[in-house]
């Protein structure tokens, strides 16, 4: 489960409705009138969102490398766990294609009765996690009221051994391409998707969890380099959380040796990557050729053991949902939301007893 993307152009217009009608996400705090509002908001951004798009290839490549790591995470969960196979993947997305709604239909068209909502957001906030947990439970409501589907809950992984060594390789990959005298002066930049400060002031987990996933990274890597966790992809007037990347990437550019941008929060490339960092940012700057990116995620084997380990885990834990999650809802906030997880988690099949 993630936000999704726009795979096609004329995806656009709606992926970015859906996102700002999204109270969790972004609370444009117009109340009931902040679905207008989203309307209006999408008119004015949507030819200039269609531009970018357009940029990297026509649409976002995060359904493609989505489906593939899903593929291959329960090609390896059928043979680590036999005790629970064939284990078959889906994808929802909250903005885009596939919907949530679309994949719990396609969920009983297959006769499924178990599944485990595995957020990839790795470090957890409200806005996302929270959001999409959120609104498979609206969806519940709608297309499976007698609960046939048991449902549990991976809410956060931000320090896993192979999201983090997954991350590490990465850096090593791009560090060589640097000089070996210059090598250990490069700078390293986590960069993750901003929030707006009223979510973080909230007691949101995000930041927390963000740092945690950037240090493991750099505990991997023998803190070789120096390093700082920043943030991207601000809208609107409202105050977000930074320093912000791109801001800060233009102060430190000239006297350093080398930067490396390390899309920490991402778990494959989309718009915030291939756009964002690698055309906007790089085209901002007065010295482009010291500034790489390191590569996303997508199709690392690395990564993918690891998220096939954390399915595991989970499968043989037993577990519900984290001990951290009930606390999340305790603080968030929302409409049409579950109080307590354990009202979307678990056995609650409503019909016969057979």
């Amino acid at each position: 489960m993630n936000m999704g993307g726009p795979s096609t152009i004329p995806e656009v217009g709606d992926f970015l409705y859906r996102l700002f009608s999204d109270k969790d996400l972004i609370n444009l705090g117009v109340g009931s009138f902040q679905p207008w509002l989203a309307k209006f908001i999408t008119s004015r951004r949507t030819p200039k969102i269609e531009k970018y798009y357009s940029e990297i290839g026509g649409g976002s490549p995060i359904l493609k490398w989505s489906k593939y790591q899903a593929q291959e995470a329960c090609k390896i969960l059928d043979k680590t766990n036999p005790e629970t196979a064939p284990h078959k993947p889906y994808v929802a997305f909250r903005y885009a294609h596939p919907y949530t709604e679309e994949t719990i239909q396609q969920l009983h068209k297959d006769g499924m009765t178990r599944a485990i909502a595995f957020s990839q957001y790795p470090q957890f906030s409200y806005s996302t996690t929270g959001s999409t947990f959120n609104e498979l439970w609206r969806q519940t409501q709608i297309h499976d009221p007698e609960r046939k589907i048991e449902w549990t809950a991976i809410d956060r992984w931000p320090t896993h051994p192979g999201l983090v060594k997954a991350f590490a390789k990465n850096i090593r990959d791009k560090l060589a391409e640097f000089p070996e005298d210059v090598r250990g002066d490069v700078k390293i930049l986590f960069s993750a998707h901003s929030l707006p400060m009223d979510v973080i002031n909230n007691g949101d987990a995000y930041p927390a969890e963000v740092g945690a996933t950037s240090y493991a990274v750099m505990e991997e890597l023998g803190f070789s380099n120096p390093y700082r966790v920043l943030y991207q992809s601000q809208v609107g007037p409202k105050p977000w959380l930074g320093a912000q990347t791109a801001v800060f990437t233009k102060r430190i550019e000239e006297k350093a040796a080398g930067i490396i941008i390390v899309p920490i929060a991402f778990t494959s490339d989309h718009i915030e990557t291939l756009h964002e960092i690698d055309i906007e940012l790089k085209s901002d700057s007065d010295f482009p050729d010291k500034i790489k990116r390191a590569d996303s995620l997508n199709d690392s084997p690395i990564f993918i053991e690891g998220l096939a380990d954390v399915v595991s885990s989970h499968l043989k834990s037993g577990e519900l949902f984290s001990k951290q999650l009930p606390f999340d809802c305790e603080i968030g906030t929302g409409t049409d939301i579950y109080n307590h997880p354990s009202e979307m988690f678990g056995d609650h099949y409503k019909g016969e007893s057979s």
